[in-house]
């Protein structure tokens, strides 16, 4: 087997999926993509598009402006019509999943240079968008159970997750990724893509539009669940909508010596697992947990660790009973830089930019460990799980 190094990877920031405010609403999705293709190839010369082997991107609702948009935002963009893609759909984790295909497509040899994506305009492309179920699915589910909110409200009941835990959940989420954002630390993920302020002026979008600087703990706790009468999961303690594009650029170790490039991970293991869709959040307790049984790994041999924040009752869940961290914030390891309550959580995207930051963070606040993990749930009962290494 050969060994899967990532070389580089970039992400647009993330923005609002709003009509009026969002400040990339007058952006496509594929325009987005091919921001990020630019990026990578403009900071990493050596590698032109037409030595790319396959281009793999995820996006959780492949429909309209986002239908084939792997094939679609590389031709739009230009680039030779030679060069294969393949659009995947297991929606939150799609992005993740798109990685994990290309590592291995590396890893036995069928590819030496790949690039992986996620992305998703929540605004264009609404969530479950020309969506039609199955109705034999409802022979086994409970259509009332299906939607998202209410696997979060279902979760928070079993685990009696209270109000003030996810609250402080939210809080330190906001806080860290402010903190994150004012040290500079997310500028070598960051590509600035021009986008256009609420006042409708045009402008470089390189910030996250969701993090919020100043939160009233008091205010979030008196909020209304709009998922349950008389529920405990508000939009305070959920990941907003959101729109945004991520790539990443990976290769064998042999092509990037081969090439010059330098490198400091690579790809490990990873797993997908599966699970009550009723109670999806909790998908990351299985990937993980299957993840250290095929590995030998342990919790304590993970450095930092990214875990999508779909909502924050499923999150303190698989952080507590996969015993990750802290039984809540401030965490020590666990979305150091702030999570998607307050960075947002643009579906398909989400899976490839939890890895982007993981690389970040082990090189800037973790350059010692050995090890880094990154796992998010995913609707209708889909979990990823990977454990990225440092190269020795």
């Amino acid at each position: 087997m050969k060994e899967c190094v990532f070389i580089d990877g970039v992400r647009t920031a993330n923005a609002r999926a709003h009509v009026e405010k969002g400040w990339f609403r007058k952006v496509r999705p594929d325009e987005l993509l091919s921001a990020v293709y630019a990026a990578l190839f403009e900071r990493n010369k050596k590698v032109k598009p037409e030595d790319i082997d396959v281009v793999m991107v995820g996006t959780a609702n492949p429909s309209g402006m986002q239908n084939d948009i792997a094939r679609l935002s590389w031709l739009a963009s230009g680039y030779p019509n030679s060069i294969p893609s393949q659009t995947i759909c297991n929606q939150c984790p799609s992005g993740m999943s798109a990685t994990m295909d290309a590592a291995r497509a590396i890893m036995t040899g069928e590819a030496d240079i790949m690039i992986a994506a996620g992305v998703e305009d929540m605004e264009k492309v609404p969530m479950a968008a020309n969506m039609d179920f199955a109705p034999r699915l409802f022979n086994y589910l409970k259509p009332d159970e299906m939607p998202m909110g209410a696997t979060a409200e279902k979760v928070a009941e079993i685990y009696n997750v209270s109000v003030d835990d996810m609250v402080n959940f939210a809080l330190h989420s906001h806080k860290n990724a402010a903190a994150a954002r004012d040290a500079g630390k997310f500028k070598n993920e960051i590509v600035p893509v021009k986008g256009h302020k609420e006042d409708g002026s045009e402008y470089m979008v390189d910030q996250d539009q969701w993090i919020r600087d100043q939160l009233d703990p008091e205010k979030m706790k008196a909020m209304q669940s709009p998922f349950k009468a008389g529920g405990v999961v508000t939009a305070a303690t959920s990941s907003p909508l959101t729109t945004g594009a991520c790539a990443l650029l990976l290769m064998s170790r042999d092509k990037a010596d081969e090439l010059g490039l330098s490198y400091s991970y690579k790809y490990h293991f990873g797993t997908q697992a599966g699970n009550d869709p009723t109670v999806m959040g909790l998908g990351p307790i299985y990937s993980v947990k299957k993840l250290f049984e095929k590995t030998g790994l342990t919790a304590d041999d993970i450095g930092p660790i990214e875990l999508n924040e779909a909502f924050a009752s499923q999150s303190l869940v698989c952080i507590r009973e996969l015993k990750l961290d802290n039984e809540n914030a401030p965490f020590k390891r666990v979305n150091v830089w702030g999570g998607a309550t307050a960075l947002g959580h643009p579906l398909g995207e989400s899976g490839a930019r939890l890895i982007v930051t993981l690389l970040n963070i082990l090189k800037t606040d973790f350059p010692d460990a050995k090890y880094g993990m990154a796992t998010l749930c995913g609707g209708f009962g889909n979990s990823n799980a990977v454990i990225i290494e440092k190269v020795s």
